[in-house]
């Protein structure tokens, strides 16, 4: 069963609503320039950039990305390139053998039914190789200010856990719960704000509770004394 430790005496203060509310301005503070950390210029490049995180850190994808995207900068490019080519520029990162050809078929669905353009729609995207709900999400909301849902990585799941926003574990089950709670026109900027609050204060092993900008909103669930 999850613990609940060091709960602050003000978390009585306020209802859900006012403790979300203070949770997102306590972020936004903290983290004001909140935004993916995979490098992209636009909606094709941020697509390819997810499709390559996937078991892969951020900072692993953009070596690769600053090299691919100075190489190909088109779908039909992706589309047209050999896929020995383009398991050769993305070798270094893991399952660069499905990446590729997720990357290759994704393209040429692109540049045959979209005119090459990524669509701004979640039901367009996730029918592409290699695109679920959490990429087609990091798309439409950091490359198309489309606010259609929230994406749940590793971070999302176990702040919002900690934070009581959720009890699932299940990212899809996750992702309602958070629908269900914060206000739509925050979503992107929430993911964006908890997947940095996650790298750097409140981590998977030895979160930094005593430091933590939201210790005071905090129930602390499943975190272990």
């Amino acid at each position: 069963m999850p613990q609940q430790t060091n709960s602050s005496p003000n978390l009585e203060k306020f209802n859900e609503t006012e403790r979300i509310k203070k949770i997102l301005s306590i972020l936004k503070k903290t983290y004001p320039n909140a935004k993916p950390a995979l490098f992209f210029r636009n909606p094709l490049e941020l697509l390819i950039a997810t499709i390559l995180s996937a078991r892969c850190t951020d900072e692993q994808v953009n070596l690769v990305t600053a090299k691919l995207f100075q190489k190909y900068h088109t779908a039909a490019d992706y589309a047209a390139a050999p896929i020995e080519e383009l398991e050769n520029a993305i070798h270094s990162l893991g399952f660069y053998k499905t990446k590729a050809k997720n990357i290759k078929n994704a393209c040429q669905i692109l540049a045959s039914q979209w005119n090459g353009e990524v669509p701004p729609q979640i039901e367009k995207l996730v029918n592409l190789p290699g695109v679920g709900r959490k990429t087609a999400n990091v798309v439409l909301g950091n490359a198309f200010g489309i606010n259609d849902g929230i994406v749940v990585d590793t971070h999302v799941s176990r702040v919002s856990f900690r934070l009581g926003l959720t009890k699932e574990k299940q990212p899809e089950k996750i992702e309602k719960d958070l629908m269900r709670c914060i206000p739509k026109e925050s979503w992107t900027e929430f993911s964006n704000l908890i997947i940095w609050h996650g790298r750097k204060r409140c981590k998977a092993r030895n979160p930094d509770c005593p430091h933590c900008e939201l210790n005071e909103l905090c129930p602390k669930i499943g975190v272990k004394n």
